[in-house]
C-alpha cells in the first residue's frame, strides 16, 4: 500500500510515495537455520517502477521483526529490485536496536528461483590467543547453475595469512565434484630467544562420485596433508586436530550377478611422531610416519553361489593383483613391488532340524610378493611365495528363548511383551602353510595372516520389547567372547617383547594384546542398554587372564532426563602392557569426555552447551567449550569460548560470536559447521 500512486498504463512506468508492505516467505523446516513465520516487512519513501519488472527504491528499510518494535533493520538509501532475480542495496547498513553495526557499500541477494548469486560475503572478525586479531573475507562465485566456488583469506596478526577455497560442481545428474583447500603462510610465534618456528602448511581434499553406464561406479576421495604439525596448530576443532591419518582412494567398481570387479588406487599415511628441534646438546629429530600405497590394484571376487540346487555346497573366490609401496622409519621398498593373490573357497551349511546349525568352510590361498625382508629386517629383491590352507567350522546351538508379559501402561492399552534370548556360538579355525612370516612386507592386513589353530566361543543375551502390533525393539544386549589358541607361537610368528599384530588377534580386539606366546585372548564383554528416549548406555570391557587385569574399559552414556536437557559422557582406558614402564610402544590411555546441554541450534529461547575432555595419563585438560545462544522470533545471538590444549604445539583460547537472522543466515565468525548443536 502507498499514500500516493501514479501509474502509466501504456508505458508501465509508475511512481509511489510512502510505500508499506509485507511479503510472505515460505520456508521449509531446517534444523540448522532459525525459521520465523513473520513476513518480510518493508517501508520506503519512494518506489519507482520501470518496464521489465524493475523497481528503484529510495529511503527504504526491511525487517522480519515486529515493524513497530524491530530488533534489527536493513537500511538502504537506494535499492533496485528485479522481480524473481535479485535485490541490490547501495550504501546500506545493518542496525541492531536502531544502532548501526555493519556498513555495506553494496549488497545483493537472490530473490527468485535462482537462489545463488556471486559476490563478497560478510567479513568475519575474531580474536585468538595464538593467532591474534583475525580479519577475513571471501568471494562467492556462481557463474552457472551447476557450479559454484568460494575463495577467502584471513589475516592473523600474530601468525600470517590463512587461505581457504572450495569448488563444487554437478555437471550431470549422477556426477558430483567437490574440492576444498586450506592453507596457512605462517611466520611462527616469537620465542623468548627471538627465533620463530613456523607451523604453516596446507591440506586438500578432492571428492568425485559418478554413476556410469553399465552399472559402473567411479569414486575419488583424495586427501593431502603437508604435515601433522600444521593440522595440530591450525585445525578448527579438537577432533580434526587429533586425526593423524590421511587416506586417499580412487576406484572404479561394478557388481554383477554375484561378482565384484574393482580397479583402485589406495594410499594411507599415518603420522607417528612430531619433529623435535635441535638444541645445544641434542640434534634435531625428524617426524616419523608410515606410508602405504597400492597403485594400481585390480580385484575380482564372487560371493558364495551354489551350482547345484539340491546340494548345499557354495563356491566363491577372491583374487587381486597390485603394485605396493611402503615407507616407514625402518625401511623403504621400491616404488613398484608386484603382488598377486588367489583364494578360492567352498562353504557347506548344514541344519539339523531347527535346533542346530553347522557351517563348514575351506579355502586355499596362494600369494606372491615381488620383494621381501631379509634376516636383518631390510628390503630384499628376492620374491616370496606362500600357499596356505584354511579351514573353519561354525557351530550354532539352538537359541534359548523365554517370553514375558508386562502390565499395561495405561488402562485399555495392550500389555507389553518381552522376549529374552541366549545365543551361544562356537567357531574353530585352522590355518597352515604360512612360512617365513617375518619376511613378508606388511602392505596391508593380508600380510598379517599366520598359522593358527584356535577356537572362539561365547554367547549373546538379548532382551526385546514389543508394544501391541509394533516392531520388536532390542532393549538390552550382552555379548561375551574369548579365543583359545592351541598353538601359542602361531607357527613361530610370535616375537617376544614387542607388539604382535595378527589376524588371529585383531579379529577379536582392535588393541594389541600379544607381547609373547599366548594361549588365551582377553575376555571381551560388550554390554548395551538402548531403550532410546531417556538414555542409552554401552560398556566395553576386556579382561586379560594372562596378566590378570582389566586392560580396556570403554563407556558411553547418553541421557535426556528432562525436555531439552541432555548429557553425554564417554570414558576410555587402555592399559594392555604386561609390565610398567611400557617398553612395547603402546602408550597407555586414560581419558574422559563430557558434554552437557540444553536446547538446540534453532530452538527459540536460551540454549546452552558445555563440554570438556581430560587426559588423566598426562594430567591435561585437552579441550573445553562453552556455547550460549538466544533465539528470538526474528533473530538470535550465539557466543562461544573454546580452548584447545595440545601440549607444546598448541594451547589456544578462541572467542567467537554470531548474530543469527531468521530465514536469512548468520553474521560472525562462529560458522554453522563448527557449532556443537
Amino acid at each position: 500500500e502507498a499514500d500516493e500512486a501514479h501509474y502509466n498504463v501504456s508505458t508501465g512506468h509508475g511512481l509511489f510515495h510512502n510505500v508499506r508492505g509485507n511479503i510472505k516467505i515460505e520456508r521449509r523446516p531446517n534444523p540448522s537455520i532459525l525459521i520465523s513465520d513473520h513476513p518480510l516487512y518493508f517501508e520506503a519513501r519512494d518506489v519507482e517502477r520501470f518496464p521489465g519488472d524493475i523497481y528503484l527504491i529510495h529511503r527504504a528499510w526491511i525487517t522480519i521483526c515486529d515493524p513497530q518494535h524491530p530488533k534489527w533493520q536493513f537500511y538502504a538509501p537506494n535499492a533496485r529490485i528485479r522481480l524473481d532475480k535479485t535485490v541490490a542495496l547501495v550504501n546500506a547498513n545493518f542496525r541492531l536496536f536502531r544502532v548501526p553495526l555493519i556498513w555495506l557499500p553494496y549488497a545483493s541477494a537472490p530473490a527468485g528461483r535462482k537462489v545463488r548469486a556471486s559476490g563478497f560475503l560478510i567479513p568475519d572478525v575474531g580474536q585468538s590467543s595464538r593467532k591474534g586479531f583475525i580479519f577475513g573475507d571471501a568471494f562467492y562465485l556462481a557463474p552457472i547453475p551447476w557450479v559454484d566456488a568460494t575463495l577467502g583469506a584471513q589475516f592473523m596478526s600474530r601468525r600470517g595469512l590463512l587461505e581457504r577455497g572450495s569448488f563444487r560442481a554437478k555437471p550431470f545428474e549422477d556426477t558430483a565434484i567437490e574440492y576444498t583447500y586450506f592453507g596457512v603462510e605462517d611466520r611462527g610465534l616469537l620465542n623468548s630467544d627471538g627465533t620463530r618456528n613456523p607451523q604453516g602448511g596446507e591440506q586438500q581434499r578432492l571428492e568425485i562420485q559418478s554413476l556410469l553406464p553399465g552399472g559402473w561406479r567411479f569414486v575419488t576421495d583424495f586427501n593431502h596433508l603437508s604435515s601433522l604439525t600444521f593440522r595440530l596448530a591450525f585445525a578448527d576443532s579438537f577432533g580434526e586436530a587429533t586425526n593423524s591419518e590421511v587416506r586417499s582412494a580412487v576406484f572404479l567398481s561394478n557388481n554383477f550377478r554375484g561378482f565384484s570387479l574393482n580397479f583402485a588406487g589406495l594410499s594411507d599415511k599415518s603420522f607417528l611422531t612430531l619433529p623435535v628441534a635441535a638444541t645445544t646438546t641434542t640434534p634435531a629429530v625428524p617426524a616419523t610416519s608410515v606410508t602405504l600405497r597400492n597403485l594400481p590394484e585390480a580385484r575380482l571376487g564372487a560371493v558364495e553361489q551354489a551350482p547345484w540346487r539340491r546340494a548345499p555346497v557354495y563356491f566363491g573366490f577372491d583374487a587381486f593383483a597390485d603394485v605396493g609401496y611402503r615407507r616407514d622409519q625402518n625401511f623403504q621398498t621400491a616404488n613398484f613391488v608386484g603382488r598377486y593373490e588367489l583364494a578360492p573357497r567352498v562353504t557347506v551349511p548344514l541344519h539339523f532340524g531347527g535346533w542346530l546349525g553347522v557351517t563348514t568352510s575351506a579355502a586355499f590361498r596362494t600369494t606372491r610378493n615381488g620383494d621381501s625382508l631379509n634376516s636383518a629386517g631390510q628390503v630384499s629383491a628376492a620374491s616370496l611365495s606362500r600357499n596356505t590352507g584354511e579351514f573353519a567350522v561354525e557351530v550354532r546351538p539352538p537359541t534359548l528363548e523365554r517370553f514375558f508379559r508386562g502390565a499395561p501402561r495405561k488402562k485399555g492399552q495392550n500389555r507389553r511383551r518381552y522376549k529374552h534370548t541366549i545365543e551361544p556360538a562356537f567357531t574353530y579355525r585352522y590355518v597352515t602353510g604360512v612360512n617365513h612370516f617375518a619376511d613378508f612386507i606388511h602392505f596391508d592386513s593380508d600380510a598379517t595372516l599366520t598359522n593358527t589353530s584356535e577356537v572362539e566361543y561365547g554367547f549373546a543375551q538379548r532382551l526385546f520389547r514389543k508394544d501391541g502390533d509394533g516392531q520388536p525393539q532390542e532393549l538390552i544386549s550382552w555379548r561375551i567372547v574369548q579365543k583359545h589358541y592351541f598353538d601359542p607361537t602361531f607357527g613361530g610368528a610370535i616375537v617376544n617383547g614387542q607388539r604382535n599384530v595378527f589376524q588371529a588377534f585383531d579379529s577379536i580386539s582392535p588393541f594389541a594384546f600379544a607381547f609373547g606366546p599366548r594361549n588365551w585372548s582377553p575376555i571381551v564383554s560388550d554390554f548395551k542398554i538402548t531403550p532410546g528416549d531417556l538414555y542409552d548406555l554401552e560398556q566395553i570391557l576386556q579382561y586379560d587372564p594372562q596378566i590378570q587385569r582389566l586392560v580396556t574399559i570403554g563407556t558411553l552414556l547418553k541421557v535426556k532426563p528432562y525436555r531439552e536437557l541432555f548429557a553425554t559422557v564417554s570414558y576410555f582406558r587402555l592399559n594392555a602392557n604386561p609390565v610398567q614402564p611400557a617398553p612395547f610402544q603402546q602408550p597407555d590411555s586414560n581419558q574422559i569426555r563430557g558434554l552437557v546441554g540444553y536446547g538446540s541450534e534453532s530452538r527459540k529461547g536460551f540454549n546452552l552447551i558445555t563440554g570438556l575432555g581430560y587426559d588423566f595419563e598426562n594430567k591435561t585438560l585437552q579441550n573445553q567449550i562453552v556455547q550460549l545462544s538466544y533465539n528470538g522470533g526474528c533473530c538470535g545471538l550465539a557466543v562461544e569460548y573454546r580452548r584447545i590444549n595440545l601440549g607444546q604445539v598448541r594451547a589456544e583460547n578462541q572467542f567467537r560470536i554470531a548474530f543469527i537472522i531468521a530465514n536469512i543466515g548468520t553474521f560472525g565468525n562462529l560458522r554453522h559447521q563448527e557449532r556443537i548443536f
